[in-house]
């Protein structure tokens, strides 16, 4: 097939996010079928993406490099393929630090152009990149993720009978219309993300900042309902994490979310608290439904089934 360089430097930090668990795990699932490289040391980014990267790629004698997250070397010796998650930064740009905002901003729709292929985990991010960047559809390859957090064994919160967000606590998140609906339900809200919880503070909310897998796990496992109400998702990790668990989710009808899904969660409109907690009623009322269609949705996915995707897309590429 060639030689495929696949930039995994994303995956080496201590804190996997969405993204990086995608490196991560793609990256496991490809095995031999692609080299691994990371910068080494504490290397600028944009510095390794444009500079380091091309020179390895050189070295290695590369026939294609796939950038996984957004950034192609837009100066390289061989063809490249990128991914791209979404294009939060272009909705809701507040969101970002200013340097990172104008590092996406800039260079993302510039390698989305440079690349041979790109690949995206949803067919809404799909449109959004073909309409904000002005590419062909067929240049877009739609490939789905997978649960990517291990289940384990680590014992779930004694004080049940409450709802989890998962994600960091930045306003596209939307977490302060749960935190109404979860009040007027009279449960307890857990958001498990970084972030200063600010006006999110209520006597019902508990906010665990960052936590490591096997505590998130064990949030998930011993939550009543997930609930997603973000206003602007490429995939959705989260919602398909939960199915996989067996814990009814209630999400957002609104960008990717109600694609992965897939039919296994109830919906809602994410700028009405009341209509946010009729969703987590129902859900409530369908757990044992939900749990099961939940399941049966997340084993569809697979990182076996991204890998043999990714694969194909190499191998259109370089025969």
């Amino acid at each position: 097939m060639g030689t495929v360089v696949l930039d995994v430097t994303e995956a080496r930090g201590p804190r996997l996010r969405g993204w990086s668990r995608y490196i991560d795990r793609l990256a496991a699932a490809l095995g031999d079928a692609v080299i691994p490289v990371a910068a080494r040391g504490r290397v600028p980014e944009v510095l390794w993406e444009q500079v380091g990267l091309p020179r390895v790629l050189e070295r290695r004698g590369a026939d294609l490099v796939h950038a996984p997250n957004c950034f192609l070397p837009l100066r390289r010796p061989c063809m490249g393929v990128v991914t791209v998650h979404d294009l939060a930064f272009e909705e809701f740009p507040a969101d970002f630090a200013p340097r990172t905002r104008w590092k996406y901003r800039l260079l993302t729709p510039a390698s989305v152009r440079s690349a041979q292929l790109v690949v995206v985990p949803s067919s809404f991010t799909r449109d959004d990149v073909v309409a904000r960047y002005g590419i062909a559809e067929e240049k877009v390859r739609v490939i789905p993720e997978a649960p990517a957090l291990p289940i384990g064994e680590t014992p779930v919160p004694e004080d049940g009978d409450y709802v989890l967000a998962v994600g960091d606590l930045r306003a596209k998140k939307n977490l302060g219309v749960l935190v109404d609906a979860t009040r007027r339900l009279g449960m307890r809200l857990v958001l498990a993300g970084l972030g200063d919880p600010g006006p999110l503070a209520a006597p019902h909310v508990t906010v665990t900042g960052w936590v490591d897998d096997e505590r998130l796990d064990a949030l998930m496992r011993g939550a009543a309902v997930l609930a997603h109400p973000s206003l602007y998702e490429g995939f959705g990790l989260v919602v398909v994490e939960a199915m996989a668990r067996g814990v009814p989710v209630a999400c957002a009808n609104a960008t990717a979310l109600p694609e992965t899904a897939a039919g296994a969660a109830e919906l809602f409109d994410p700028h009405d608290p009341g209509d946010v907690a009729a969703a987590i009623e129902r859900a409530l009322g369908r757990w044992a439904e939900l749990a099961r269609l939940g399941r049966a949705r997340a084993a569809e996915l697979s990182w076996g089934r991204t890998a043999e995707m990714t694969l194909e897309v190499y191998e259109e590429l370089l025969g």
